[in-house]
């Protein structure tokens, strides 16, 4: 099996910068990777004179590191920099084809060429947080003795997936998305750079606007739809990029969201903090951006099931129905037209007064359980339709509130430990005004107050 069909490939040692060894006709994209620190674009706060990156690059430093940043913020680009230094040699690992075997070979290599030509080895590992505990396991012992330069790469937030021995291990450095003034430098340089497209077209400044916002921060995704609408415009034999060029080749943005990876914990975050924040607009918003990305709707569906009874409560009783609506309608009718549903419970929700008594109630409740104040139920609530029940003292002294004509009389109801103690303690928001006045007076009526 060769090494690439393992999903290994090694970048040969060459005074050539990466940039030269490139192809004319790989994508736009790996043209334009940086081959200097000096023409990476972004990631400031790491490259600054004195900063961790910077010092790796230059100072030929001997740290494995993690990069976690989104996409196309340049994980590859500062791996193969790194990779440049004093010659070291290459190796690229990719985590959804590669296993336990192919880390074992490459850990083997790196210790012959360490043995034999005192060549240090810099192992590329692509999406780490694919790789299970297992093979994260394997790569404790070279990391430690540094026999191989670890730089890892992923777009999950490793506190969860990269497990903690080889966490300890390496220098974490968070990139962060590229600004618009920096995608704006790179589509600027790609356009006229000799390694991109040379000058061959020019670019409206309506069209960079289009691009820059379709890229989200994302240099590869600018710099891949910049080249698709560069090719439709030499199709057709023209030499400007304007907006009808962008929109015949990209026709729509990607959204950067992953189910499985924080994306989706970060955007459901801020989807239900932005319902709870009374923002109807900011929850649209990301509402939109799990559906675009083709989040499961009865996920969101039962999120919002739960918020309308932790976060709106009683203050609004109808929350509740609003979102229980929803799901039935995710249920019975299906993507797309229960989107509707889905944004009308939100809007519902986002707008509605708040309180969020009904979960500090039960909560505080449980927790008395758990700790032990639970003591006998009073003789008089137990059940007492059996044979000798009466003799027990079972159901014995129960008064009926339907008796009287309020429906309401002093009676104890909770075990002798908890009597007078209150968890339900209502809001002045919303419904919850009126209940706040009422649950006095049930409070009183019913402990004799």
């Amino acid at each position: 099996m060769t090494a690439e069909a393992k999903g290994l490939f090694e970048l040969p040692a060459s005074d050539t910068p990466p940039a030269e060894q490139v192809r004319a006709t790989a994508p736009l994209a790996v043209r334009m990777r940086p081959g200097t620190l000096d023409e990476v674009v972004g990631q400031a706060h790491l490259l600054r004179p004195g900063a961790p990156l910077r010092r790796l690059v230059e100072g030929g430093a001997a740290a494995s590191v993690l990069l976690y940043g989104p996409p196309g913020t340049g994980k590859t680009t500062i791996a193969r920099l790194l990779a440049a230094v004093d010659t070291r040699h290459f190796v690229a690992l990719s985590a959804l084809s590669s296993g336990v075997k192919e880390l074992r070979e490459v850990i083997n290599d790196a210790r012959r060429r360490r043995d034999h030509h005192d060549r240090q080895t810099v192992l590329f590992i692509d999406e780490v947080h694919r790789f299970s505990k297992t093979q994260q396991d394997a790569l404790l012992g070279a990391v430690e003795d540094r026999l191989v330069l670890l730089v890892a790469a992923t777009t999950e937030n490793p506190s969860f997936s990269v497990v903690s021995p080889l966490l300890s291990r390496l220098l974490v450095l968070q990139l962060q998305s590229l600004t618009e003034d920096e995608v704006r430098e790179l589509l600027r340089r790609a356009v006229t750079d000799r390694r991109g497209l040379d000058s061959s077209v020019s670019l409206s400044a309506e069209a960079e606007d289009a691009l820059v916002r379709l890229a989200a921060g994302d240099a590869r995704s600018a710099l891949t739809a910049l080249e698709a609408s560069a090719d439709g415009v030499a199709d057709t034999g023209g030499s400007v990029i304007d907006v009808p060029a962008v929109e015949r080749a990209v026709t729509e943005a990607t959204v950067r969201y992953d189910r499985q990876g924080d994306q989706h914990y970060d955007v459901i975050s801020a989807f239900i903090k932005s319902i709870r924040g009374s923002d109807p607009d900011a929850a649209l918003h990301y509402l939109a951006r799990m559906l675009v990305a083709g989040e499961d709707p009865r996920f969101i569906a039962r999120r919002l099931v739960v918020h309308a009874s932790e976060d709106v409560g009683l203050a609004d009783p109808t929350a509740l129905q609003a979102a229980v609506a929803a799901a039935q309608t995710v249920q019975l009718i299906g993507m797309p037209e229960a989107r509707l549903a889905l944004a009308q419970a939100t809007v519902h929700l986002a707008t509605a007064p708040k309180s969020n008594t009904v979960i500090v109630g039960i909560d505080e409740a449980m927790a008395d359980v758990r700790a032990g104040a639970v003591g006998a139920v009073p003789a008089h609530l137990r059940y007492g339709r059996y044979a000798g029940a009466e003799k027990l003292g079972n159901a014995v002294g129960y008064r009926y509130p339907h008796a009287t004509p309020d429906g309401v009389l002093e009676q104890q109801y909770p075990p002798d430990a908890l009597v007078g103690k209150d968890y339900y303690r209502p809001t002045q928001h919303g419904g919850e005004r009126t209940l706040h006045e009422r649950l006095a007076k049930l409070r009183r009526a019913v402990r004799g107050g």
